[in-house]
């Protein structure tokens, strides 16, 4: 073999080590982002709880979820031990009332802050939105996203200020139809934060909703905002990563001005009472590095999860991959990164 062909082969090599999931240094912090989670609900029947506790419902991705400088879910419900819901009673009335006991498993999952800013925060009306509050508090889990009471948080992780911002279009949570608004909100966020996470609860929902339409969506005659529009004001105001819910499927990610987007993270771990048939069933665990100096975005890696047995699972076929890689491309996301098969983003 000539001197060409062996620098031609160190190269090659230099090149794939380089393409593997990077090695964090002192410049660089990692967040993972996880799409709903509701543990469980005693309403309207004790039978929509967890065996065992709820101890074996994230037991398989816990591991994963405290690999992270910070962790972040949505909180799709309230915490509360009893009450009457705001919305009647029935099987067929949807409201999460999720026993106290239940979020000790957040702790365990290291889990550091939550959005509170959704559809179900209400469900039980300002008794079950103040016991939310104060169950998390006495967690230490933060949480932000209600218009009355907590619009934006702010924790420290090794030195490095993250603020959350949370955003909705229900009752009771701030606006995220607002724009106005919201990037007020991020812009003074910003400005004692070193990385700002806005999380959205908004586009419509199912498997029909899976793409990013770029325009205003309803449901139900309720408008959930142009998520797409909304995504790139809040960047533009100071945010580093945007975390989207509400449609209870996954949808592409993007990166914009090197600030990451996630469209939607889906159904993380949703016990009991969600649709879990086909992609409602699978989402990503998302762990994104941004740069702690500036917030822009170095890379991010899915590890693909399914709901399956009572428990988050990883999925070894990462159906969820090959969705994101799908619909990032169909929906016009992809000039700027490349989402490989093993789950890595890179910039190209």
């Amino acid at each position: 073999m000539n001197s060409k062909n062996i620098f031609l082969g160190l190269l090659l090599t230099l090149t794939l080590l380089q393409a593997q999931e990077p090695q964090k240094d002192s410049d660089i912090v990692s967040v993972i982002g996880v799409g709903d989670v509701m543990l469980g609900t005693n309403f309207p029947s004790k039978n929509y709880l967890p065996a065992n506790g709820g101890k074996d419902l994230l037991r398989d991705v816990n591991a994963d979820l405290r690999d992270a400088d910070l962790t972040f879910a949505n909180l799709e419900g309230t915490i509360l031990n009893s009450g009457k819901s705001i919305k009647g009673s029935g099987k067929n009335v949807y409201a999460f009332r999720m026993p106290e006991y239940l979020v000790k498993h957040l702790n365990t999952a290291g889990i550091d802050m939550v959005s509170v800013a959704n559809n179900h925060v209400r469900d039980f009306g300002k008794k079950g939105m103040k016991n939310t509050m104060k169950v998390l508090k006495e967690h230490k889990i933060a949480y932000a996203g209600l218009r009355d009471y907590q619009k934006t948080t702010v924790v420290t992780r090794n030195g490095v200020k993250y603020g959350l911002a949370a955003f909705a279009p229900n009752v009771g949570t701030v606006s995220i139809n607002n724009t106005k608004q919201a990037k007020k909100i991020v812009a003074a966020l910003a400005k004692k934060c070193d990385i700002v996470i806005v999380s959205f609860h908004g586009g419509a929902e199912g498997r029909s909703h899976q793409h990013v339409p770029r325009k205003k969506e309803y449901f139900h005659r309720e408008n959930r905002s142009d998520v797409h529009a909304f995504s790139h004001a809040v960047i533009d105001a100071g945010a580093d990563i945007v975390f989207g819910h509400g449609p209870h499927v996954t949808r592409a990610v993007e990166v914009y001005k090197d600030r990451f987007i996630a469209y939607s993270l889906g159904n993380f771990c949703t016990y009991g009472r969600f649709n879990l048939r086909g992609v409602n069933g699978v989402a990503p665990l998302m762990k994104v590095f941004v740069n702690k100096k500036d917030g822009s975005f170095v890379n991010a890696k899915i590890t693909a999860i399914k709901q399956a047995g009572g428990r988050v699972q990883k999925d070894s076929k990462r159906k969820v991959i090959t969705l994101i890689q799908d619909l990032t491309k169909a929906d016009g996301f992809n000039d700027n990164i490349i989402i490989y098969n093993d789950g890595r983003i890179n910039k190209k």
